[in-house]
């Protein structure tokens, strides 16, 4: 955030815009995401199956790595960023799977 009365040069004021913009479009993303696999979660609950699927997971963290470096954005950076939101998603997948049993 800029202080009061600092003037802040054009091109600099224009990358923050983009930067601005980007966030936005990365929050709507993972908004969908985290619609989807909550659905995800109601299906495996109904279904029984387990919220985690490493193997699911595996393939996830090599494909992202490789489009990443593809990217020319740390492999590493993307696996961490991966890692969370899968253990945020895990987490709701188990919370769905309580419910529905305790519904059940």
């Amino acid at each position: 955030m800029s202080r009061p009365g600092r003037v802040v040069p054009p091109e600099l004021a224009r990358l923050r815009g983009s930067i601005d913009n980007i966030d936005a479009a990365l929050i709507h993303i993972l908004a969908e995401r985290f619609k989807a696999t909550q659905r995800v979660g109601v299906l495996k609950a109904e279904l029984g199956l387990p919220a985690s699927d490493p193997g699911r997971e595996a393939e996830q963290v090599a494909r992202l790595r490789e489009l990443a470096h593809e990217a020319e954005l740390d492999p590493v950076f993307a696996e961490k960023f991966l890692e969370f939101i899968v253990g945020e998603v895990i987490r709701h997948h188990e919370a769905i799977a309580q419910d529905h049993a305790q519904r059940a």
